[in-house]
């Protein structure tokens, strides 16, 4: 990333880093983009790639043992707990295809999830379902996490009986969806009903003149690769709009 960013600072770019945007919105011919301190930049086209966070389940404890024994990225951080017993929260296709992945090193792998069946794609339920090491556990919230410096239990109710449980797992997977990063655009693009940008096939959103990349895009793969190569394909239609404006 370094040397991306020297190399596009020898080629001219101007790079303003640690800068909120509060809006992007048509400018007469220009397209703009706002700052929270109130700095307006224009130009004549303007490419939005906010990205997206993981979504939290926003219980006691979640935020005090983030890194400390509740995690995001099974690739990441799955290496850590070889041999160790593990919980992944989310019964959907990412819950599932990360819960298989982590049998790689955890012995076992318990999958919650809230509703009454899982979500994940039929082929990827079936591997689940008769894996030796995992074990599903459906209409299950987690209440609460608890531990002193790093996670030591989890508080889940099931919510057919009404019963609570603590759980004591080595660590906890977190894979309930992501949110995308873009309340700032509400109000100038059209966005679909779980806040993702909509696009054309030349990436371009609903304002002529402003195209999206990346993980906030609708329909986009949520991969480091697809979306770097979205930002160069990007790159490229917005050169065309520009040799047409």
């Amino acid at each position: 990333m370094d040397r991306m960013k020297a190399q596009a600072v020898r080629f001219g770019v101007e790079v303003l880093q640690a800068q909120d945007i509060k809006s992007v919105a048509e400018a007469g011919q220009y397209r703009s983009a706002t700052t929270a301190s109130g700095d307006e930049y224009c130009a004549s086209a303007v490419l939005v790639s906010p990205g997206t966070t993981y979504r939290r389940l926003n219980v006691p404890g979640e935020d005090d043992f983030i890194g400390a024994g509740i995690h995001f990225c099974a690739t990441c951080d799955g290496p850590f707990y070889k041999d160790k017993e593990l919980i992944v929260i989310g019964g959907g296709n990412s819950g599932l295809q990360e819960g298989l992945f982590l049998t790689r090193f955890a012995k076992k792998v318990t999958v919650l999830e809230v509703g009454e069946r899982l979500g994940g794609s039929q082929v990827l339920q079936d591997k689940v379902l008769n894996h030796p090491a995992m074990e599903v556990r459906l209409q299950t919230t987690v209440e609460e996490f608890k531990g002193e410096g790093r996670l030591s239990g989890v508080v889940i109710r099931d919510l057919k009986s009404g019963q609570t449980e603590e759980l004591h797992p080595d660590g906890v997977f977190v894979f309930i969806g992501l949110l995308p990063n873009t309340s700032f655009l509400q109000d100038t693009l059209d966005l679909d009903r779980w806040g993702f940008i909509e696009t054309s096939n030349t990436l371009e959103t609903s304002v002529k003149g402003i195209f999206a990349a990346g993980d906030a895009r609708q329909g986009s793969t949520k991969q480091v690769a697809s979306a770097t190569g979205e930002g160069a394909t990007a790159a490229l239609m917005i050169r065309q709009y520009l040799e047409q404006s």
